[in-house]
């Protein structure tokens, strides 16, 4: 009976007391309750859940700028948002010109000039004044257009004429932008008058393509010149001088301006400030590529600018100073002012040295 009984307890026991599992599980819940448990904190610089960036959205840009972020959090999209100082952007990478590239701009000269290469002569007799890296042909850019001009102007074609901008007229080779539309129409003479004052392409274009013999014989007509004037390391390709393989050196082209300087029409085109032209019935205002030619202090006769990238910037032009008049070439300067403010040092340093005749 003893044994009845203490077996009876035993089985009630094994009925009305929950497993240890269950007796931990409630004992959490009850702690919870009273605020007693511990719960194990997550190690530090670890979220609680994985979140999961989708995109980021930039809202607005500012010096401030809130950026939106949409990520994961237990498996459901959230959008958050961030405040962020946003960086300066870099300079552009400034691209090697050809002169780089062959090492030019290793050479060092007194006067500290930006440009690669320098030349400076006496228009009246040739005497070299200034020399750096001259005998070394390179890229010219629209330098180019001064030798467009010459054949233009020794050919004797109609100046009155009309010509209709085509789209063969537009830059297929480095895609540059023009103030010409497509079926823009203008005389020669101002196609010429704001190819060599404001460097337009499509005119340049546009005077090679109506000439006897159209653009292979408007450039054949250039090579054939630079032949006569002795420009041996001279090389044209196109009237615009947008492409990198037109090219010469600083002697070549102190020779071309010497030559260029005798017509009348080349002087007045390439030196006005500025110049409003016809075209079609529509007025186009345009302005010299070159401050130089608006400054009181600079007697300027004649004068060509140019640019790309494998020429870097370009100058040639034919001043007075001191009396003197002389013929200043600078190819492959950088920067966007550096070519006129190497003009600026050379006639400075022309001005100091002493005159012939002078004591």
């Amino acid at each position: 009976m003893y044994k009845f009984v203490l077996g009876a307890i035993a089985s009630l026991l094994l009925v009305f007391t929950p497993p240890v599992e269950a007796k931990v599980k409630a004992k959490a819940k009850a702690g919870v309750s009273a605020g007693k448990v511990k719960v194990k904190k997550p190690a530090a610089g670890k979220a609680r859940f994985k979140r999961r960036e989708i995109a980021p959205r930039v809202v607005a840009e500012s010096r401030n700028t809130m950026v939106r972020r949409t990520v994961m959090v237990r498996g459901k999209r959230k959008a958050v948002y961030q405040r962020v100082i946003v960086a300066a952007a870099l300079p552009e990478r400034i691209r090697q010109s050809a002169g780089d590239r062959a090492g030019l701009n290793q050479t060092s000269d007194p006067l500290d000039l930006k440009s690669n290469v320098a030349f400076v002569l006496d228009q009246n007799n040739a005497e070299v004044l200034f020399e750096k890296n001259a005998n070394i042909a390179l890229p010219i850019a629209s330098i180019t257009k001064l030798m467009t001009g010459l054949i233009v102007v020794e050919a004797q074609q109609d100046m009155g004429e009309v010509i209709t901008i085509t789209d063969d007229d537009v830059d297929h080779e480095k895609f540059t932008s023009s103030r010409l539309r497509i079926g823009s129409r203008m005389t020669r003479a101002n196609l010429l008058h704001i190819a060599l004052m404001s460097s337009e392409n499509r005119a340049a274009s546009a005077l090679a393509r109506n000439y006897p013999g159209g653009v292979a014989g408007f450039v054949e007509a250039m090579n054939a010149k630079a032949r006569q004037l002795g420009m041996n390391d001279t090389r044209y390709v196109d009237s615009s001088g947008l492409s990198s393989r037109n090219v010469a050196s600083a002697r070549d082209l102190a020779k071309l301006a010497m030559f260029a300087y005798n017509q009348p029409l080349l002087r007045q085109y390439s030196t006005d400030p500025k110049s409003t032209v016809d075209a079609g019935g529509r007025l186009m205002h345009y302005n010299n590529t070159n401050y130089l030619v608006a400054m009181p202090d600079w007697d300027i006769g004649l004068q060509k600018t140019g640019f790309i990238n494998e020429a870097g910037r370009c100058l040639v032009m034919q001043t007075v100073i001191q009396g003197r008049a002389v013929i200043m070439v600078f190819l492959d300067s950088k920067g966007k002012q550096s070519r006129t403010a190497d003009a600026g040092r050379m006639r400075r340093w022309l001005e100091a040295l002493r005159q012939p005749g002078l004591s």
